[in-house]
């Protein structure tokens, strides 16, 4: 198995590298559209929750 890697973007998304898979609470895997790199959403405004969809940018989106 691969190493995972994540990365904080400056004002934007969690970049997760490696070999990782996203489930939701009902442990169904989600698959994202940006494979094999995953971009989590973190400023809450993404309409594709847990993904990131660019909203960061379009809500200037700064981290505390």
């Amino acid at each position: 198995m691969s190493a995972v890697k994540v990365t904080v973007l400056p004002n934007g998304p969690l970049k997760v590298e490696g070999d990782v898979e996203v489930k939701d609470a009902a442990g169904n895997a989600m698959v994202p559209k940006t494979k094999p790199d995953v971009y989590l959403c973190r400023c809450g405004h993404s309409a594709n929750k847990p993904f990131c969809d660019g909203a960061h940018s379009r809500n200037g989106f700064k981290p505390d």
